[in-house]
């Protein structure tokens, strides 16, 4: 069976868009393990399977590059996004994910705004081992924690410059306190429309970037009362923008990019 994929970016973090529909669900954990390498396969950070479905134009399944899955992924949504809204001509669509039903623009520079549902903040959402208040979790620094669809712990910090992440992340992401492990955010502010955040990634090392980790940053943020409603997130590989109003959906706004196509 032959099968299109589109290998796509958003400022560096990369993903691959295999479109499944009218093909059942022809990805397994092991196939996906076996692409995301990155001297054997395609290489990515994640990879989302296009299916078949009746309430959207498409039914998006996410998986991390070790085969691993996830519930959402923002950089490779607004990636899907951006072909199936270059597929129709539509200005606008609507895509499923385990997270529910996610609105999708075009907006006016191009890039693509996402939603990407209502963030949970309860112990037992993100979930954590025990129940706690997930603003201040009882570990050095004093992180924040929510789900964005996948757990995110988030550092605030005076300076990202004096962090080794490399050495610092790792611990964090398997802490016994996070029970399906963590991305871990550091997170410092510029001033209340504008962060720096830098990412250990769950499953991953050091992106780039990661559309929902810029969610749960932003988030955590809004709840610490650092930040106003709607932030610049500047990652590695360039800036997304994330909007929260403290009670609803976060949507998540930024460009993609098309790198090359090809088919397996």
């Amino acid at each position: 069976m032959a099968l299109n994929f589109v290998k796509m970016h958003a400022n560096g973090d990369d993903f691959v868009v295999i479109d499944a529909r009218g093909r059942g669900q022809p990805i397994t954990a092991e196939r996906a393990r076996a692409l995301g390498d990155r001297q054997r396969g395609i290489g990515f950070n994640q990879l989302v399977v296009l299916g078949d479905c009746r309430e959207s134009a498409a039914q998006l399944t996410f998986f991390n590059a070790d085969g691993s899955s996830l519930d959402a992924c923002g950089s490779a949504t607004r990636g899907a996004a951006e072909l199936l809204l270059r597929e129709s001509g539509a200005s606008s669509l609507r895509l499923k994910t385990a997270r529910g039903i996610q609105e999708c623009q075009r907006l006016a520079d191009h890039s693509v705004s996402v939603e990407m549902g209502i963030p949970g903040l309860a112990w037992q959402d993100i979930p954590l081992a025990r129940e706690l208040d997930s603003l201040r979790l009882p570990l050095p620094g004093e992180p924040a924690a929510c789900s964005m669809g996948n757990p995110h712990c988030s550092f605030f910090v005076d300076d990202l410059q004096q962090l080794d992440i490399a050495s610092l992340g790792p611990s964090i992401e398997t802490h016994p306190l996070f029970v399906h492990q963590t991305n871990v955010h550091f997170i410092q502010v510029i001033d209340r429309q504008t962060i720096r955040l830098r990412i250990w990634e769950r499953h991953g090392g050091i992106p780039l970037g990661s559309g929902s980790c810029s969610c749960g940053a932003v988030v955590n943020g809004i709840r610490r009362g650092l930040l106003d409603n709607q932030v610049t997130v500047l990652c590695d590989g360039g800036p997304v923008s994330v909007s929260w109003d403290g009670q609803g959906k976060v949507r998540l706004a930024g460009s993609v990019t098309r790198v090359f196509s090809g088919w397996l």
